[in-house]
């Protein structure tokens, strides 16, 4: 390429280009979007656009390909949903006077984080995460551009970072700072971000307030200047930076969210059988997005919480206001969006005209809010803010049939512009002036052949033959001279021409240049639609909670500050609607001052897991300000809510079941306090028996004894139980099993006191293995327990020994008895003969065991 001359066209690409190296380059030529080279060869293959070339007979052809302007965003959209940047640059220069070269400069960087014109419909946020370090602190700032949310906090260390960009659901993550590589490596193969990196800082002193920290500031300052370098324009609908911190809203993990399916389903990645699905009946895109906030930050204010209830109480107890509320709703269009594309001047008359009707609803809205006569609403009706003047402007302004492009007329009102309606007026009656004119002038001048035509050479004229000439009138004028007759024009039909010409030159120009003006007019009011708007949002997403709590019956939960849980009949409120009401088995759930941890013992497939998630889901539920799926409820508030339900390698990190398990738990035990639940499934399964249960033991006495945490821990270690003689706040509970005639029932109900039995064979029954292995399943079990029993007994009488002694005996015994039944000078049994049984302390027995299975 060196050695071939480059075109003054491809090296102004080349330069342009040289700016944007990390995006994909659409290069306007003409009505297309070109891209070349490198980019053209990605670019054809992910798109499935031709691949051709410029220059074909040279040595070396350039490579391009090419879409057209008019459909360009659908392919754009492509680019941006697989992670990639996208420079769009426009001809600057109508390419007929141009001199040389058009003028072309790049008018927007589209990228993952600040895509806001979607060819698809979607009313999720999009959020733009900006962090930044300073020692070991961090500072987090995200921003939504098409509602101009924009938020900002200090976390105190990278784990709390990755947990809020994962909770954020970020593609992309603009870096103000130096990663270590194993922080890149998080941020890029494992949660697949595209990462953007920023120094320079954007001074904004009306966006970000001097009370942030300098952290804060330079995290947001950072991200307002990614932004403004990406999209190249004034954004007059950004809101000021908000503070907020971790700890005034419920704290959950990622992980824990997922868990328990609160915005999609784990398993589907659908919103189907998630809260989310049961709870929204909302009615406009705003309230979607806020009930997916409440969802994902229930609070931990009981006055901000009562608040909400008392706010969905009154809907509940006034039905039929309720339903001409939620009816007006459906009126209401996305003004927090349409708000945003009038900021980035994209905004079309079909905007304009919804956020116009979108006003017209909202003095409906606020007259059915002050008709509930509550002062509940008081604040709600007094945020409301109608503007009348708004709303009277686009009405009277853009007509109802108005197109989408704002370049072809068509779109403001007859009687809004005085000028624009003549030039109409022109258009349409201009043809029936010209007849008029002709019909007078014949009779007038006695031409019975006289007639006005038309060419683009002379205008219009008046056709007179050689052998009427006598009798021309002396205001006509020659406008041409053919052989056998002449062209002449009047004062009168030269005006009328003028202004049929001007009205057709000019009409769509004034048209644009009409709508352009109104809507600037709409852009000083941006900040008050966006108040508005977050106004309407709540009072949709509240009227949606009410709606629930009626057709499933839910009730208003109460908080203590005693840390008593008292869930009468509670029900898991998703699986619920899933199942069907008839099938649903409630439970209850007690958890009095003194009682700090459950240990749910049961056979699998049983509902323990439902049930802790049950107790999760409500706590959610209730913090959101939601009523909650029980007959009663009355629940502390919790500061943090821990998880470690489900089996999950993190392949991708390299990292297995056990060591993902080990690591959650780690997280919960180190920042939960007494206000927070957790729920612990089946920990330490992941390990050997033994390794398994000391660990899940050390565990469940390390929360009883020094966090306090609110704790439900389920285990296949029955030998745990025995934990409720010396945990002065710890209690059993089991799922409660119904056997007759050798069959099993899970009754799905939680019973006090530990599990008597194990039910695996019966669960591998229901997965339906094959009978004959199940009856020798069964055989091998009947052997195994016989044998063990007598070999204990042999051993030392069980009833001498304290729990924790023969919990250890029993295991040891039944772990080696295959191997060693018959070599009785086996070191392993040597060593256990010589044990005194009756003298070990929990721990030696544990570590007796620990060593036995290494002789091995």
């Amino acid at each position: 390429m060196a050695n071939e001359k480059i075109s003054p066209g491809m090296q102004q690409y080349l330069d342009i280009k040289a700016e944007y190296p990390d995006a994909f380059l659409l290069f306007r030529m003409g009505d297309f979007y070109e891209l070349f080279y490198e980019d053209a060869v990605k670019a054809a293959q992910i798109l499935e656009i031709g691949l051709t070339s410029r220059n074909k007979n040279a040595e070396n052809p350039i490579p391009m390909a090419g879409v057209p302007h008019h459909s360009a965003q659908q392919y754009i959209d492509v680019l941006v949903d697989l992670g990639y940047k996208v420079a769009i640059a426009e001809q600057m220069e109508d390419p007929k006077q141009a001199v040389g070269v058009v003028k072309r400069e790049v008018v927007q960087v589209i990228t993952p984080g600040t895509a806001v014109d979607s060819s698809k419909p979607y009313s999720n946020n999009n959020f733009l995460v900006a962090i930044d370090r300073d020692r070991n602190q961090f500072a987090l700032s995200y921003m939504d551009l098409s509602t101009g949310e924009f938020y900002v906090t200090e976390l105190q260390d990278f784990a709390a970072v990755r947990s809020e960009i994962q909770n954020l659901k970020a593609k992309e993550v603009v870096v103000g700072f130096e990663l270590t590589e194993e922080e890149s490596h998080i941020l890029t193969k494992q949660m697949n971000l595209l990462l953007s990196y920023e120094t320079t800082a954007y001074e904004d002193l009306h966006l970000i307030d001097t009370k942030l920290t300098e952290l804060e500031s330079q995290a947001a300052s950072k991200l307002l200047q990614y932004v403004h370098q990406t999209q190249k324009r004034e954004l007059s609908h950004l809101q000021a930076a908000l503070h907020y911190e971790i700890k005034d809203y419920l704290q959950m993990t990622y992980a824990t969210k997922s868990s328990l399916d609160l915005l999609e389903n784990a398993r589907t990645s659908k919103k189907h059988s998630s809260l989310y699905w049961l709870l929204d009946e909302t009615k406009t895109a705003m309230g979607m997005r806020l009930l997916r906030t409440w969802i994902d930050r229930p609070l931990v204010n009981a006055q901000a919480i009562k608040e909400r209830q008392d706010i969905i109480q009154v809907f509940l107890d006034q039905f039929f206001e309720r339903s001409d509320l939620t009816e007006s709703l459906k009126g209401v269009y996305d003004i927090e969006r349409l708000a945003s594309r009038v900021s980035f001047g994209k905004a079309n008359p079909k905007d304009l005209l919804q956020l116009g009707q979108t006003l017209t609803q909202v003095p409906v809205i606020k007259a059915i809010l002050e008709s509930f006569a509550a002062p509940e609403l008081d604040k709600l009706v007094k945020d409301i803010d109608t503007l009348p003047e708004l709303e009277s402007l686009i009405r009277s302004a853009i007509d109802p049939e108005a197109p989408a492009t704002i370049t072809e007329g068509g779109i403001i009102k007859t009687g809004f512009d005085e000028r624009l309606d003549h030039y109409r007026q022109v258009m349409r009656e201009g043809t029936s002036w010209i007849a008029d004119i002709e019909a007078k002038e014949r009779q007038a001048s006695g031409i019975t052949t006289l007639k006005i035509d038309y060419n683009k050479k002379d205008g219009y004229y008046f056709h007179v033959t050689n052998s009427n000439l006598s009798l021309v009138p002396e205001h006509f004028f020659r406008k041409a001279t053919l052989k056998n007759s002449e062209r002449f024009g009047t004062a009168e039909l030269a005006k009328i021409e003028g202004d049929m010409l001007e009205a057709r030159e000019q009409s769509s120009d004034l048209e644009y240049s009409i709508f352009m003006r109104i809507r600037e007019q709409v852009e000083h009011y941006i900040q008050r639609l966006q108040h508005l708007a977050k106004s309407l949002a709540t009072v949709d997403v509240l009227q949606s909670l009410a709606v629930v709590a009626e057709n499933n019956h839910y009730v208003r939960p109460s908080f203590n500050d005693q840390q008593i849980i008292a869930i009468e009949e509670g029900r898991h409120a998703v699986v619920e609607k899933v199942m069907g009401t008839q099938e649903y088995i409630p439970n209850s759930i007690h958890f009095d001052a003194e009682t700090s941890i459950q240990l749910i013992t049961g056979p699998n497939m049983s509902g323990k897991s439902t049930y802790m998630r049950q107790l999760a889901l409500t706590a959610v539920m209730a913090q959101m300000g939601s009523f909650v799926a029980a007959d009663k409820v009355d629940l502390p508030i919790f500061d943090a809510i821990f998880t470690r339900i489900g089996a999950a390698d993190d392949l991708i990190s390299g990292q297995s079941t056990f060591m993902v398990e080990m690591m959650e738990a780690n997280h919960a035990i180190q920042r939960a306090s007494a206000q927070s639940l957790i729920l612990f499934d089946e920990l330490g399964r992941g390990t050997a028996t033994y390794d398994g249960m000391a660990l899940a033991q050390s565990i469940i006495e390390y929360i009883h004894d020094r966090v306090g945490a609110k704790t439900m821990f389920a285990t296949h270690y029955h030998e745990l139980t025995d934990l409720s003689r010396t945990l002065a706040h710890l209690v059993n509970v089991h799922v409660a099993t119904l056997e007759k005639d050798g069959e099993v029932t899970f009754l799905h109900k939680i019973s006090q006191g530990p599990a008597d039995k194990s039910y695996g064979i019966h669960v591998a029954k229901i997965a339906g293995l094959p009978n004959q292995l199940l009856n020798r399943a069964d055989h091998i079990l009947t052997d195994l327990e016989a044998h063990s029993a007598k070999l204990t007994e042999e051993i030392v009488e069980p009833e001498t020994l304290v729990p924790e002694v023969k919990q250890a005996q029993t295991q040891l015994v039944q772990e080696q008895l295959s191997l060693f039944a018959d070599e009785e000078d086996s070191q392993v049994l040597a060593k256990l003969r010589e044990t005194d049984l009756m003298n070990l302390t929990p721990m030696q027995a544990m570590n007796l065991i620990f060593e036995l299975k290494n002789m091995l």
